[in-house]
């Protein structure tokens, strides 16, 4: 809980991330299009992928994030246009959850998981009387473009520039493959379950539950998960005080823009480093960006987040220990030697 872990350049991502946000939403609020502005935010997520390899391997990575992230927001979209009801989302986001994971781990994405696919998916599928299909994903296409272009911005200093050359990705095995499916399974069981009792509940943004779900599920071992699973919830709780204090006042639009741009430099800051602070930014930048986009009644906007962040780390938490405690029963009856009882745990996760 009090442990930071030490900086690896975190400034530079944060920079790349804050202003792949902050500009398209400007943009969009000059040209008073911020109707548009949750497909930019959405569409802004790929400049958080590749966040410190050499610039071919970034420029690769991010082109395959912006591809799956650009699905989901096309699938959120025509899924908004079907006009689907609470279970109608919970359905269609578990789908999302389980091939976003399929996604990020056969093409070797990190973050891993689909935490990102699952908010896109469920926020975007939820607004009514959407902006034409052709404009919202213009926005989003040209979002990835410009979150591209800035993961290749430090080329142009000669002192940060690396090569240009190409990874060597090493085919997987069938152990790894075995473990993507896993994994998969495992984001859509605890989309579903976390989604349902939300749902079942009458609380609204029944989504925010589905996401919370799957943080636990990343991490090496069971410790560290249930910890993921604690500090989301202490980090929210704490996050959402200092998202009262931006939202209850009252900003205007572009003063909330530049609010999401500076949260999402401190989230980039803190996120490798201690997730429970990190949700402390995190949390209000997900509720403003909403906010900017689609008014509601910010007291409850805030109750509802609170109440579902325990309901999905809860489910997410119960998951790794049910796993946990049928390994150690299974490796009970074979005898010793035959396995550690811990989860898959995916390569290189995210914190």
């Amino acid at each position: 809980m009090f442990r930071i872990a030490p900086a690896h350049n975190d400034h530079q991502v944060a920079v790349r991330c804050g202003l792949g946000v902050g500009i398209p939403l400007l943009l969009l609020l000059a040209f008073g299009r911020i109707d548009l502005a949750i497909f930019a935010s959405f569409g802004a997520f790929t400049g958080i992928y590749g966040r410190n390899e050499p610039h071919r391997q970034r420029f690769g990575h991010q082109v395959r994030a912006g591809a799956l992230m650009l699905a989901v927001i096309t699938a959120g979209a025509l899924t908004s246009r079907l006009e689907p009801d609470a279970w109608g989302i919970v359905l269609g986001t578990s789908a999302v959850a389980g091939l976003g994971t399929l996604g990020t781990g056969f093409w070797r994405l990190r973050p891993t998981g689909s935490l990102f696919h699952i908010f896109a998916y469920a926020a975007i599928s939820s607004v009514p009387n959407q902006p034409p299909l052709w404009q919202a994903l213009l926005v989003a296409v040209g979002t990835v473009c410009f979150s591209l272009l800035l993961g290749l911005s430090g080329r142009l200093h000669p002192a940060h520039r690396t090569p240009w050359v190409k990874p060597e990705r090493p085919r997987f095995t069938a152990a790894q493959r075995r473990t993507v499916w896993i994994d998969a399974g495992l984001y859509a069981v605890a989309a579903a379950v976390a989604g349902s009792i939300a749902t079942l509940m009458g609380i609204g943004h029944n989504y925010w539950a589905m996401v919370a779900a799957t943080v636990p599920l990343v991490g090496v071992g069971v410790r560290h998960r249930l910890y993921r699973g604690l500090h989301r919830i202490l980090g929210t709780f704490a996050g959402l005080v200092l998202t009262a204090l931006i939202l209850l006042p009252g900003l205007d639009p572009w003063q909330m823009v530049l609010v999401i741009a500076v949260l999402q430099f401190g989230a980039e800051m803190l996120v490798i480093r201690q997730y429970a602070l990190a949700q402390v930014v995190i949390t209000p930048l997900a509720l403003v960006s909403t906010e900017l986009a689609h008014p509601s009644n910010s007291a409850l906007l805030i109750k509802d987040r609170a109440v579902e962040t325990v309901i999905g780390a809860a489910v997410g938490m119960a998951m790794v220990l049910i796993i946990h405690l049928r390994s150690r029963r299974i490796r009970s009856r074979l005898g010793p030697g035959t396995g550690s009882g811990q989860l898959p745990a995916p390569a290189a996760p995210r914190p």
